[in-house]
């Protein structure tokens, strides 16, 4: 009975944030693009941030936010391309980095994504975290490669790795690593100088997003240029930083659970508190973390 009321409190406090973000005028959004190398390009919006990759080969596209962004989108893409988009890669299936799937289906791009991407965005989806339910996506928004561990592509004279990291931030996630110019998008696994919304409803969890971090800091060095989910560019320090914070607040509400206390209690107890500038800052606040914690670190398997 105490998982299920904490369930239910859990997913009433994203709900009211849930609908202020679906509420949003997209007609007032911009779209800012940001030069990372001489070929790629990170672009802002509202959403996941997206990467294209520029060349005579077409354009190499990360992510794509929102479906009524798409026109504004492909006109700032016109901006650094004459090209158009040839391959649309899909980092996990979250509607703020897959919603101009259709869109972009039906101008040509092919949709590339880790197998799972597929699978949910194929069947109904219950978000847990924001007491919503996602219907199937049609059929043109659906991802027409899949992979369930990696695949390489040639494109643009670069050598584009993109690999499956395993229940992290979903359980579909991928890291593109754009080998040559040193440059990784790391889809929802990184979110820049803010505490993560992980999807505990679709196979997220907490020691994923810190292998993934682990990961990442493998195969960076000082020089690479790090596109995160979301937040500004970023680099091997700041994903450091991230990961040491992401391993500081599990072990907190993990001795807080094994000390036997309920959620309210370890609530109460503000374990995220110290950290909430500048970690809390952004969507998810302190008490939203610990929240999205305790539902990760008490679920059974």
């Amino acid at each position: 009975m105490r998982k299920l009321s904490t369930f239910l409190l859990f997913s009433l406090l994203f709900l009211g944030t849930y609908t202020l973000s679906a509420q949003r005028d997209f007609s007032k959004v911009e779209i800012k693009t940001i030069p990372v190398s001489d070929q790629i390009y990170m672009l802002q919006g509202s959403g996941g941030n997206i990467a294209v990759l520029t060349g005579a080969d077409g354009v190499f596209m990360i992510d794509d936010q929102f479906a009524p962004l798409t026109e504004k989108i492909l006109a700032a893409i016109a901006k650094i391309s004459e090209p158009p988009v040839k391959f649309l890669i899909n980092t996990h299936w979250h509607g703020d980095h897959t919603g101009g799937n259709e869109n972009m289906g039906k101008a040509g791009a092919v949709i590339v994504a880790h197998d799972n991407v597929r699978k949910r965005m194929s069947e109904e989806q219950l978000m847990v975290a924001f007491g919503r339910t996602v219907p199937p996506a049609p059929a043109d928004a659906l991802p027409v490669i899949t992979f369930s561990k990696d695949i390489h592509f040639h494109w643009n004279e670069e050598h584009v790795f993109i690999f499956h990291v395993h229940h992290a931030h979903t359980d579909g996630d991928v890291i593109v690593h754009f080998t040559k110019a040193n440059v990784m998008h790391t889809g929802d696994t990184y979110f820049k100088g803010r505490f993560p919304f992980y999807d505990v409803s679709s196979g997220g969890s907490v020691e994923g997003l810190i292998e993934s971090a682990n990961k990442l800091l493998f195969i960076a060095d000082d020089e690479t240029v790090i596109i995160p989910g979301h937040g500004d560019l970023s680099n091997k320090k700041e994903l450091t930083e991230y990961r040491d914070m992401l391993i500081v607040m599990r072990d907190r509400v993990k001795e807080a659970i094994a000390s036997g206390k309920s959620f309210e209690e370890i609530e109460a107890l503000g374990l995220a508190e110290d950290l909430a500038d500048p970690w809390g800052q952004g969507f998810i606040n302190a008490k939203k973390f610990v929240s999205i914690l305790y539902s990760d670190l008490t679920r059974e398997e």
